[in-house]
């Protein structure tokens, strides 16, 4: 067997399976320096070809073949420092994929996902075993998320729906208010509704913008009536506020005369009579009411001093009337006394008849003088 196996040898040539050795060498440096994807398969079949060219035993063989297996571990080497870098890549991509199964904007993240699926593709070979196993977390994160993705559209379907239905609900309460004239609550009404609707949330493309087309139809119905009312309600304010500014200006002339007749008072009654028949003048109602006000106060204040003075001056002169009449009556007295006095010095009848005549009148007089003191007391009485 050695014999047929050395006669097979020197059938060879030495030296042009040297040169074969060296060109494989040397090919295979190519493939050390090449990025090509079909590096290894290459290398393979610069191995398989080495391995059919015999083995002589001598220095040249051993230094051939140290120098191809230096560049062989050197080119697998950089596959396996490949192998690394391609595992790290994978592996972030993965995290990548886990941090995107619940996502804020699914629409966002699908492109995401789909930009890393790329990646991955794009990303070289970290073994096959390794390879397998970073592919099986890979696509079992992907799942996680498309079955997210999936649950999520359908429960927002189902809240398109809830929505749906709670806005149809709420665009029939908002046309049962439509003809309402309550502004001030309905505005109200009108406003919570919109709080309502916007808490909902959307109702889906297919029928949000014709519900709220419907919805805000009847809103503004509502306020095209609410403001039609409130134009011409400032309008007749307006009016109002003139015809109180009229008051008010009549009511300031009467004070301005500081003649507080029984006619100006009548005038200023009448005044505020009128007052009160003219509806409300709006925003300036309190201002020009207070003004009014104001003004009456300081007629009605005055015509209070006026007739108090007045009064004052009205007892003043009953208390004078009353001291005036008593000694009046002190007066009288005193004559009669005196007549009484001569009476007893008198010898003729007729005179002492006069005298007595005189002096009943004189008391005659003192009774009248005391029935209107007795009336002037009364008087004073009931003050």
């Amino acid at each position: 067997m050695n014999n047929e196996y050395n006669e097979l040898i020197e059938e060879r040539d030495l030296d042009q399976d040297i040169k074969l050795r060296q060109e494989l060498i040397e090919k295979a440096k190519e493939l050390q320096a090449s990025e090509d994807k079909n590096v290894y398969s290459e290398l393979a079949k610069i191995q398989k070809e080495w391995r059919r060219i015999p083995n002589y035993d001598s220095a040249m063989d051993a230094k051939l073949n140290e120098e191809f297996e230096a560049v062989v571990d050197t080119i697998y080497a950089k596959r396996k420092w490949e192998y690394q870098g391609n595992e790290t890549i994978k592996r972030d991509l993965i995290d990548q994929v886990k941090g995107l199964v619940n996502p804020d904007n699914w629409s966002k993240a699908t492109s995401e996902i789909e930009e890393l699926m790329n990646k991955w593709r794009e990303t070289g070979s970290a073994g096959k075993d390794t390879d397998d196993n970073l592919w099986n977390e890979f696509n079992e994160a992907r799942q996680e998320f498309f079955n997210n993705k999936h649950q999520y559209w359908e429960d927002l379907q189902a809240k398109f729906d809830n929505a749906r239905e709670v806005k149809t609900e709420l665009i029939e309460k908002a046309k049962s208010y439509v003809d309402s004239q309550d502004w001030s609550n309905t505005s109200a009404v009108f406003k919570d509704l919109l709080d309502q609707w916007k808490a909902v949330g959307n109702a889906g493309k297919e029928f949000e913008e014709k519900l709220w087309s419907e919805f805000d139809e009847v809103r503004q119905q509502f306020y095209a009536k609410r403001n039609e009312y409130y134009d011409e309600l400032h309008e007749k304010q307006g009016v109002n506020a003139t015809s109180k500014k009229e008051l008010v200006d009549k009511a300031k002339e009467i004070v301005g005369t500081k003649e507080f007749t029984k006619e100006n008072t009548q005038l200023m009654k009448d005044l505020s009579a009128k007052w009160r028949t003219i509806g409300s003048s709006g925003k300036d109602e309190n201002g020009l009411w207070a003004e009014f006000r104001a003004t009456m106060d300081e007629y009605f204040n005055g015509l209070t001093e006026y007739n108090n003075k007045r009064h004052s001056e009205w007892l003043q002169r009953m208390q004078e009337t009353k001291s005036r009449k008593q000694d009046m009556i002190m007066n009288q007295k005193r004559q009669i006394k005196r007549l009484q006095d001569e009476i007893a010095t008198m010898y003729s009848q007729r005179e002492i008849d006069e005298t007595n005549d005189l002096i009943e009148e004189k008391k005659e007089f003192i009774e009248q003088l005391e029935k209107e003191i007795a009336d002037i007391e009364a008087k004073l009485n009931k003050q």
